[in-house]
């Protein structure tokens, strides 16, 4: 697949090149201010009942997020990790995304990530990479905080972002750019247009910065597109692309002195390494709507790298994959007041390995440190789903919908199995009252077979990769939104989420090797629950002023379960003072155990209560376009000292000043 390599002057000129081209009168419009809501766009229920919250490219502008983490980074509910202010080192705690103390595990992880509903991720370790996963040409961001069946499947939790479209007949674009400390340099721009039947989008994305500490520098290039034709009023065809080349250091555990040492026959570092990561996209969609029945049918071709040079773990050690496959879903109401939705998903993976101690055929033994590679099989997932659900009226204006549904998995490695969920939601004018039930399995993936080929211990023998059983979740949630006025609305929650048959690799010991011929992949984790509670307030002080406040109370029966604060609470605030436009927000949570590692016990460090707060201003001006504006940001405005990862201090106040340009 060609690799889409765009220099930002080549992007913004062919951007307007192309607005030029369309030959659309435009007229230079006033500014205006809006007053978005900060922190998130809304909690949102669903038919099945399912829940999800939504973050905008609004809210993701006044974070002043750079990458994906740092976009949800306030959202409740979810945690982070990340090494440097630019770019997420590999797809560990260098920069990763958990929710509700779900995702911290390697290799693997229970949280998928998708573009428009086609999954983007590492494939041969079946876990997110977030750089892969840009911003620019993002509209909005959905996190599903838990298992939803029939969104996707073979998770416990997903986020999936959508890209930009175009509301209204003509061509429109904008430009950001913006310096500030550590030598960081962003461009950013998106191009969206529509005419007759036919609309179009195009992004492009630039991050550079040296970090705040030595290796802990950053560079961020992306593009992606789109264009859709209406064949008639009911039938629409199109593709899209993505392209994303990033390079990221790792600064290194400051509790220890940076060092490239070799230690036996283990290739050892802190604080030199670096991660180079791609991935090339293309997907074809078809899509229909009939009155109330509506479906579409996505392919997809997904290749890339992940390579590393000097890991603390890994050495020099490149992985590459491919991921291809189709998703079809269809919506429709066969009688009165139901719906029904079904489709099919499915996704293969294969891919290579190289590195100093990979190994040959599975049982041959293999020389430590000698540098070697290895094909990765296809692994396949099949999974049909399908739900129904119903509107039932009740008294008093009060309606009922109940729900159920079930997915169906089949493998190429292993067993087939069936989840099922089952809902019911009270809705009336103002408040919906909800209860779910959902059960989800995550299929081991190439992770298996990749991981017993990459690490010394696992020449011996087999390692049982193939005769692995899923992982289960048991989510439940009961929950109240209530719009106590039109400018009030809470949210709360209260789940639970019982975590079994979780895979492991037994060859891990605290982190260590200890002994390498006794590792083994089994099922045989622990089960363990995370009981947890969230609630989250959202108020219009006035015509200029929001309000946004949200805490989530975590407490897990796995007392060192990674990245799940037993209290996590965030606020802000966005609204205008003599036209300047400011946003503001902050975040606090108790201490966590950091640190990934394994999956199997985990060799957590613990890291510090932290409080961190972060503002930007704004001034709008008529003469840049309908969203032109100049602003400054400052992070941790109050120039707290707090990390994410233990050895990781993040940077102390900095700052960004930039300027938007639109028409």
């Amino acid at each position: 697949m060609k690799k889409f390599n765009l220099t930002p002057i080549a992007a913004v000129t062919l951007m307007f090149s192309v607005s030029a081209f369309a030959q659309v009168s435009m007229q230079t419009l006033p500014a205006v201010i809006v007053t978005a809501s900060p922190i998130i766009e809304s909690n949102n229920v669903d038919g099945f009942s399912g829940f999800s919250t939504k973050v905008t490219d609004a809210q993701i502008k006044d974070l002043g997020a750079l990458d994906l983490a740092a976009a949800l980074r306030m959202t409740p509910g979810v945690q982070i990790s990340r090494y440097n202010e630019v770019g997420s080192y590999s797809g560990d705690q260098g920069g990763n995304v958990y929710i509700r103390g779900i995702g911290a595990s390697r290799p693997g992880s229970e949280i998928k990530t998708y573009l428009d509903g086609v999954p983007v991720y590492m494939g041969i370790w079946n876990h997110p990479l977030m750089d892969l996963l840009p911003l620019s040409g993002i509209g909005s961001v959905e996190i599903y905080k838990g298992p939803q069946n029939l969104s996707s499947g073979n998770n416990f939790a997903s986020i999936n972002l959508h890209t930009k479209r175009a509301k209204q007949d003509g061509v429109q674009g904008d430009v950001n750019a913006s310096v500030g400390s550590f030598s960081t340099k962003v461009i950013q721009a998106n191009l969206l247009g529509r005419k007759d039947d036919v609309d179009f989008s195009l992004a492009f994305g630039s991050v550079d910065s040296n970090g705040a500490r030595p290796n802990s520098d950053g560079t961020l290039r992306n593009a992606m597109g789109r264009i859709s034709k209406k064949i008639d009023s009911s039938w629409s065809v199109g593709a899209s692309f993505l392209s994303v080349d990033n390079k990221v250091g790792d600064p290194g555990d400051n509790r220890f002195a940076v060092s490239n040492a070799a230690i036996g026959p283990y290739s050892f570092s802190n604080g030199i390494g670096k991660n180079d990561s791609t991935t090339n996209m293309l997907t074809a969609f078809v899509s229909h709507q009939h009155g109330d029945w509506k479906g579409e049918f996505k392919v997809y071709d997904n290749q890339g790298h992940n390579n590393l040079t000097n890991d603390a773990n890994w050495g020099t050690f490149n992985s590459s994959y491919r991921m291809t496959g189709f998703r079809w879903k269809e919506e429709f109401s066969p009688w009165q007041g139901g719906q029904v939705v079904a489709g099919v998903d499915q996704e293969i993976v294969s891919g290579a390995i190289s590195g100093p101690h990979v190994g040959s055929a599975v049982g041959t033994p293999f020389a430590f440190g000698t540098a070697g590679s290895a094909d990765v099989p296809s692994f396949k997932v099949v999974s049909t789903f399908a739900g129904v659900n119903h509107k039932i009226d009740l008294a008093n204006g009060w309606v009922m919908q109940p729900s159920v549904g079930m997915r169906f998995y089949n493998s190429n490695f292993y067993e087939s199995k069936a989840a099922p969920n089952a809902g019911v939601s009270l809705i009336s004018e103002a408040v919906v009252i909800y209860a779910n039930y959902s059960e989800a399995l995550l299929y081991p993936g190439a992770e298996t077979y990749t991981l017993t080929r990459a690490i010394p211990m696992a020449f011996a023998a087999n390692n049982g990769w193939d005769r692995l059983s899923p992982s289960k979740d048991k989510h439940t949630e009961i929950g109240l939104k209530w719009d106590v006025s039109a400018k009030t609305h809470v949210d709360f929650s209260v789940f639970q989420d019982e975590i079994s048959k979780r895979y492991v690799w037994t060859g891990f010991y605290g982190g260590a090797i200890a002994n390498p011929a006794s590792g083994t992949w089994s099922n045989n984790f622990p089960s363990y629950k995370v009981n947890g509670a969230e609630l989250s307030v959202k108020h219009e002080i006035n015509s200029q002023w929001m309000m946004f406040g949200g805490v989530t109370v975590l407490d897990s029966s796995l007392s060192n379960l990674p990245y799940a604060p037993k209290t996590a609470v965030s606020a802000g605030v966005t609204g205008t003072v003599s036209g300047y436009r400011v946003a503001f927000d902050a975040q606090h949570q108790t201490s966590m155990y950091s640190l990934t590692q394994d999956r199997g016990t985990f060799s957590p460090n613990e890291v510090a209560s932290l409080t961190v707060a972060n503002a930007r201003i704004a001034y709008p001006m008529a003469s840049l376009g309908k969203k032109g504006e100049i602003y400054a940001a400052v992070n941790n405005l109050f120039d707290a000292n707090y990390q994410y990862n233990a050895g990781y201090p993040m940077p102390g106040r900095n700052f960004r000043v930039g300027v938007i340009a639109s028409f």
